[in-house]
């Protein structure tokens, strides 16, 4: 598997867990001290993004699932990269993205022990 396919995958990792509304495998490939910054909110670590996403799979995202394309990949050396992607959030029971959902966002990967980890994810409205 290429570098760039073994990024990606944890992007896979983490769309899967949101189609499944699943907190905790959704935050499992999060590093720990992870952070994420939202319209309205930094979520400082890997528990408050887990908690967050809880909550929000219960409530206002229950049965949602999201969706990304990926722009581009980029690494830093050779344990970083950096994913730009746009992201929308197809409602429950819905075909297509809401078009309000639609966002930029930013993801930066670190390698640890073989292993790639969410570092840090930032999205706005697109």
């Amino acid at each position: 598997m290429t570098e760039e396919r073994q990024v990606l995958a944890v992007l896979d990792e983490v769309y899967a867990a949101w189609a499944a509304n699943d907190a905790d495998a959704f935050v499992a490939p999060y590093a720990e001290a992870a952070t994420a910054t939202l319209p309205g909110a930094y979520l400082p670590d890997r528990e408050a993004i887990r908690a967050t996403m809880a909550s929000v799979f219960a409530g206002e995202l229950k049965g949602t699932k999201a969706v990304h394309e990926v722009q581009n990949v980029r690494f830093v050396g050779a344990d970083a990269a950096l994913v730009f992607s746009k992201g929308a959030v197809v409602p429950s029971g819905a075909a297509e993205p809401d078009p309000a959902s639609r966002s930029l966002e930013t993801w930066v990967l670190s390698r640890w022990d073989g292993a790639w980890r969410v570092e840090a994810f930032h999205n706005c409205a697109a």
